[in-house]
C-alpha cells in the first residue's frame, strides 16, 4: 500500500502532509474530476447534435476531449446495421492518426506542436500512418484551412474518420465530433459532402457553447 502511496505522490494524485503524515488529494486529481465534469456536460450538450449526424450520415459519431494529449472519447453514437466500431467511452487515442485528434491539434502552434512530437513521437500503426513531422504539419494545416480532419485508414487499415473541432466562447478548441465508419461507407466519392455534415453539426455545437467565430 505504500508504494502505492508514494508513487501517487510522485504523480501528483497525492500530496503529504509533513505535519500530519496524512496523504491529501492532490491538484492533478482535482484536476481530472474537474475534467470529468466538463466532460459529462459536455455529452448531454452535444447528444442532439450527435444523434442527428448519425441519423443524417448512417455513420458511427464520436465525441472526444483532449486530456494530457491524447483524444478521449466522451460519448459515442452508434449507427444502425452490423457494423460495429471497437470504440467506448474512455478510450484514449493518438492524436496524429485519427480524425478526432487531428482536429483537436489543427490549431496548435509550431511550439506546442514540436512539444508533443518531442514527447510522444509519431508511432506507426501502419503503412498509412503519417510518421513524418513535415507530412503532419502539412496535414494539419490543410485541416485548420478545410475545416475538417481526415484519417484515412491511418489508425485502423479498411476505416476511415472524419473530424471536426469544437470552439468555446473564446474561440478557443474544447472538444472534437467525428464520423467514422468502413471503407466503402465512406468513399472519395462522399467524403466532401459527409464532410460537409460534419462540420454543420460542429458549427452547431460550437454556437451552442458561445462560439460566433469558430477558428
Amino acid at each position: 500500500m505504500h508504494c502505492i502511496l508514494v508513487t501517487l505522490q510522485r504523480q501528483d494524485f497525492l500530496y503529504r502532509n509533513e505535519s500530519t503524515s496524512r496523504y491529501m488529494f492532490g491538484l492533478k486529481l482535482f484536476s481530472l474530476a474537474n475534467m470529468a465534469l466538463s466532460g459529462l456536460k459536455l455529452k448531454d450538450q452535444a447528444a442532439p447534435f450527435l444523434y442527428n449526424l448519425m441519423h443524417q450520415t448512417q455513420l458511427t459519431v464520436h465525441l472526444a476531449i483532449l486530456e494530457r494529449n491524447e483524444a478521449v472519447l466522451v460519448a459515442k453514437v452508434d449507427a444502425p446495421g452490423i457494423v460495429r466500431l471497437a470504440t467506448w467511452l474512455g478510450k484514449r487515442m493518438e492524436l496524429h492518426c485519427t480524425g478526432l485528434g487531428k482536429a483537436l491539434i489543427c490549431h496548435w502552434d509550431q511550439q506546442r506542436l514540436d512539444e508533443l512530437i518531442a514527447e510522444h513521437g509519431l508511432p506507426r500503426h501502419n503503412d498509412n500512418t503519417i510518421a513524418s513531422i513535415k507530412r503532419l504539419k502539412q496535414d494539419l494545416s490543410k485541416t485548420a484551412e478545410r475545416g475538417y480532419a481526415i484519417d484515412d485508414e491511418e489508425d485502423e487499415i479498411g476505416l476511415r474518420c472524419i473530424g471536426v473541432p469544437i470552439f468555446d466562447h473564446a474561440g478557443g478548441v474544447v472538444a472534437a465530433v467525428s464520423v467514422a465508419g468502413t471503407t466503402a461507407q465512406i468513399t472519395a466519392e462522399n467524403v466532401s459532402e459527409t464532410a460537409r455534415a460534419v462540420m454543420a453539426a460542429g458549427a452547431e455545437l460550437s454556437q451552442v457553447l458561445g462560439c460566433n467565430s469558430p477558428g
